[in-house]
């Protein structure tokens, strides 16, 4: 390939000079890793705002060899603010009729491209700690993904991934679900399920002590920055795919938010933002779900059901067990071994103070029949 890429409209691309005097450059690198697929890698150059030097780079296959050279160009020239649609969108309006895109997309180059522009940054770019403390009731847990969020995004705590621990039953509401139309409170009470609502959005999950896998990561915004939220929700779960194959388990990421298989669905996950750009993302896996029970305390829609071309609620999630094998704890044991390896983090703990705070939320807020019933 040539030094410096033709810029659109017959201008040149190189930034060795702007009309005859050294132009200001500043050069940047940027890394994303498909989900589930391909490095990709972009060098570019800015200068005047433009982006006005750009090589991709990558373990991915591309089909055929002069359609590398055409994604170069779709990008020489654009603005250094281009979004990451409009990226993606020259890239794609450059590929030959007959390319072939393996383990990567054109979205997939505008996410490294704004990553780089940004400087976003990398797991191993953050000292993280791992937490896997005791038992708590439901509106603890949730109150500590409030507490632990806001102390991330102020810097007062390191970026944690917090391993859940259950050990009574509860049903956990997104934060904009109705209440009444999302849980059965006579079935509830019956079964003695304590019902909470969580900060994030999404759909309703049903836990049993030892039935469900549940993590929140608490992390910077910089970790993905240049990402749309549909990205991020990916990337975010990319380490725990990686330990669930290591299992033997097909994992894969489908959609904006579940984990699923070959066999079903695994899980789901959520996410809230601090105005800080601290970002919570956590996920329900099924370990061993009373699927019967499930579907007499949580009130399921037919429509929701016929979308996911299924007729019992208790056939929606595979249970993690069925499919490994293997214990509960063995499955946690390596997920935090695989996240331990590809960060970095070490073990810490919940400090008294952050206990402290989360009880303090539990009784002015989680707890309240305000906020259980914000929207009835």
């Amino acid at each position: 390939m040539s030094e410096a890429v033709e810029a659109p409209h017959g201008e040149a691309a190189s930034v060795d000079s702007l009309h005859g005097e050294a132009a200001p450059v500043d050069s940047l690198h940027g890394e994303y890793k498909v989900p589930g697929g391909k490095l990709v890698v972009v060098d570019l150059e800015i200068a005047d705002e433009r982006i006005a030097r750009f090589r991709l780079a990558g373990d991915f296959f591309l089909e055929p060899d002069e359609a590398l050279e055409a994604i170069d160009r779709s990008i020489v020239g654009l603005p250094s603010t281009a979004s990451a649609a409009d990226l993606a969108g020259a890239v794609r309006a450059a590929l030959p009729a007959d390319a072939v895109l393996l383990g990567f997309t054109p979205e997939a180059v505008a996410t490294a491209v704004r990553r780089a522009i940004g400087r976003a940054a990398d797991w191993r770019d953050f000292e993280w700690e791992l937490l896997h403390p005791v038992a708590v009731k439901p509106a603890v847990h949730l109150a500590l993904d409030q507490v632990l969020l806001e102390e991330v995004g102020s810097g007062a705590r390191r970026p944690t991934l917090r391993i859940w621990e259950w050990d009574e039953p509860a049903v956990v509401i997104g934060s904009f679900q109705s209440l009444k139309n999302e849980v059965d409170a006579a079935n509830a009470a019956r079964f003695g399920v304590d019902v909470v609502r969580r900060i994030t959005g999404g759909g309703a999950m049903f836990m049993e002590a030892g039935s469900v896998v549940t993590y929140s990561l608490y992390a910077p915004g910089d970790l993905v920055r240049g990402m749309s939220f549909a990205e991020s929700y990916a990337y975010l779960d990319d380490w725990v795919l990686q330990a669930l194959r290591s299992l033997g388990i097909d994992a894969t990421y489908q959609g904006l938010n579940d984990i699923s298989s070959p066999a079903g669905k695994i899980g789901g996950a959520a996410q809230k933002r601090l105005g800080g750009g601290a970002v919570l993302h956590h996920v329900t896996m099924s370990y061993d779900m009373d699927g019967e029970k499930m579907v007499q305390v949580l009130r399921i829609g037919r429509e929701k059901m016929s979308d996911k071309g299924t007729v019992s609620a208790a056939k929606r999630v595979d249970p993690l067990r069925k499919q490994s094998g293997l214990s509960r704890a063995a499955i946690i044991e390596r997920m935090e071994d695989t996240f331990v390896r590809l960060t970095g983090a070490t073990r810490g703990d919940l400090t008294e103070a952050e206990l402290a705070e989360a009880e303090e939320l539990v009784r002015t807020k989680f707890s309240t029949k305000e906020w259980l019933e914000r929207v009835p």
